[in-house]
C-alpha cells in the first residue's frame, strides 16, 4: 500500500524529534503575573512605565519551584517546553548583562531561567525559548500603534531621540546571550512582526537570522521574523486549522499554540477555561493533521501553576498514560485508509503501521470505517485497556438502510457504554 502522507520539505532546523514528540508546554511568565489580568495589560490599559513599575518593585515569586513545574509537564505527557525569556513588557527572566530590567534586580533577586532549564532537562524535556521582538520598556523602541503610549499627548516627544536600529542591536545582543549561555536550545520563538509598523527592517531580521543559525545550527525557528524563508515551523495561534497547514501550496511542519483559557499570562478572574475533553480533542485533532500542540500555562506571581492548570495537566496525563501511542510518532493517516468516521479522528504511526481511531462522540453498537479494506486489518483493540474489538463485514441489508451506495466497509463492534476515558481510542493493527 502506498502511503500518501504529506511530506514537508526539509528546513535548516532539526525537526525530526519535534514531529515525533507532538506535545509541548508553553509558559508565559513575567511581571504581568502580579497584575493577574492578561499579559498585555500594559498595552490594554495604556500604562506608563512609572505605573507599571509597581510590578517590578513587588515581584517576589517565593514559591517558585521549577522541579514542580517540570514534573507536571512530564506527567502530562509533554516532551518539550518553551518559556518566555522576555515578553513584550521587556522584563527578562535571566541575568542579562544588557539591562537592569531583570529578575535579579527584583525583590526575588535571583535568575529564574537557569534553574528552570536545568529542571525541565532533568525531566527529559527539550528546551525552547520565546523571546519577544517587541519591547515596550526599552528607551529606543519607537512608539507605534500597539505601544502602551500610542495615545499619549506626548507621543511625538516620547519618540524624540529613539533609535530603532539601536534597539535592534540590543535585541540581537540578548538573543546572543540566551543562545550562548544555556547549552543546546532546541526551539526559538521570536514574536512578533507586524509590518508596515514593525517588520524585518526594524529587527534587522536577516542578520538576526544569521546569528541564530550561527549560534545554534540545528535549532527550530518559528515564522515571525517577517522573513520569506529560513523558518522551520508555522505557528497558528488560538486557532485549529481544518487541514494540514500549507505555505505557498506545500505542506509544512506546524504547531498550534493554545491556552487553557483566554489569556497567556496568569489571569485570576478568567472564566473561559477549556474542559479536559476539549483539550484532549485539540491535541488529537492537531496530530490528525500532522501538527504539534503547544499548550500554555501562566504561572502566578508567587511562582506556582494555579489549581485550574494543574487539574487540566493531571487529566491530560491520565489520558496520555494510556493513549500516548496514538500521539507520539503519529501523523495524518494515509489517504488510502479512507476518511475517518463522523465524530472521529484518525492518527497513524508509519513506523508500526497502526491506525488509531479517536472516537469523539461514542456511537451505539457499531462504528463503520468506510474506505478501509477489511482484508488490511489484522486486529483491533481499545487502547485504554487492550480489550479486543470485534470486527465484521457490513451486511448487504445494512447498506440499504445506511445509504452508502454499498461501499466496501468495515464495522467495529463497540461496547454499549463508553470507556471511562476523556476520548476513547481504537488501535488497529494493519497488515
Amino acid at each position: 500500500m502506498s502511503q500518501t502522507i504529506p511530506q514537508p520539505e526539509p528546513t535548516p532546523g532539526d525537526t525530526s524529534w519535534f514531529t515525533h514528540d507532538r506535545f509541548g508546554m508553553f509558559i508565559h511568565w513575567g511581571l504581568y503575573a502580579l497584575g493577574a489580568r492578561h499579559e498585555w495589560l500594559k498595552n490594554q490599559e495604556q500604562l506608563t512605565d512609572e505605573r507599571y513599575e509597581r510590578y517590578f518593585k513587588f515581584f517576589d515569586p517565593d514559591l517558585y519551584d521549577p522541579e514542580v513545574w517540570a514534573s507536571a509537564a512530564e506527567n502530562a505527557g509533554m516532551k518539550y517546553f518553551v518559556i518566555t525569556t522576555k515578553h513584550h513588557e521587556g522584563f527578562c527572566l535571566w541575568d542579562s548583562k544588557l539591562t537592569d530590567y531583570k529578575a535579579t534586580n527584583t525583590p526575588y533577586g535571583k535568575d529564574l531561567l537557569r534553574p528552570m532549564v536545568d529542571a525541565f532537562r532533568g525531566h527529559g524535556l527539550k528546551t525552547g525559548f520565546y523571546h519577544s521582538l517587541i519591547d515596550w520598556h526599552h528607551p529606543d523602541f519607537v512608539v507605534d500603534h500597539i505601544h502602551p503610549m500610542r495615545n499619549s499627548p506626548d507621543k511625538d516627544k516620547l519618540n524624540e531621540g529613539r533609535d530603532q536600529s539601536r534597539y535592534a542591536k540590543y535585541l540581537h545582543g540578548q538573543v546572543r546571550e540566551i543562545l550562548s549561555e544555556f547549552g543546546k536550545i532546541d526551539i526559538l520563538w521570536c514574536d512578533f512582526s507586524y509590518p508596515p509598523a514593525k517588520g524585518r527592517a526594524d529587527w534587522d531580521s536577516e542578520n538576526l537570522y544569521k546569528l541564530i543559525r550561527e549560534l545554534q545550527p540545528g535549532i527550530i525557528l518559528n515564522d515571525r521574523l517577517d522573513l520569506d524563508a529560513g523558518w522551520d515551523i508555522k505557528t497558528p495561534e488560538q486557532f485549529q486549522p481544518r487541514q494540514w497547514v500549507q505555505f505557498q501550496g506545500k505542506p509544512v511542519t506546524w504547531e498550534a499554540c493554545q491556552t487553557f483559557s483566554g489569556s497567556w499570562g496568569y489571569h485570576r478572574d478568567e472564566s473561559s477555561w477549556k474542559s479536559l475533553e476539549m483539550l484532549v480533542q485539540m491535541l488529537i485533532d492537531t496530530v490528525s493533521k500532522g501538527g504539534n500542540l503547544l499548550l500554555n500555562v501562566g504561572p502566578t506571581g508567587r511562582g506556582e501553576f494555579d489549581a485550574r492548570a494543574l487539574d487540566r495537566l493531571q487529566g491530560m496525563g491520565e489520558w496520555m498514560k494510556r493513549h500516548s501511542r496514538s500521539i507520539y510518532g503519529c501523523t495524518q493517516a494515509p489517504a488510502e485508509l479512507g476518511d475517518a468516521p463522523r465524530d472521529c479522528r484518525y492518527t497513524y504511526n508509519p513506523t508500526t503501521n497502526r491506525l488509531y481511531v479517536h472516537v469523539l462522540a461514542w456511537p451505539f453498537g457499531q462504528l463503520y470505517l468506510d474506505g478501509l479494506d477489511p482484508a488490511r486489518v489484522e486486529y483491533a483493540q481499545l487502547l485504554n485497556d487492550a480489550s479486543e474489538v470485534l470486527m465484521k463485514d457490513i451486511e448487504p441489508w445494512q447498506h440499504d438502510f445506511s445509504g452508502d451506495n454499498k461501499r466496501a466497509s468495515l464495522a467495529l463492534r463497540l461496547p454499549i457504554q463508553k470507556p471511562n476515558v476523556a476520548v476513547p481510542v481504537i488501535e488497529i493493527f494493519l497488515k
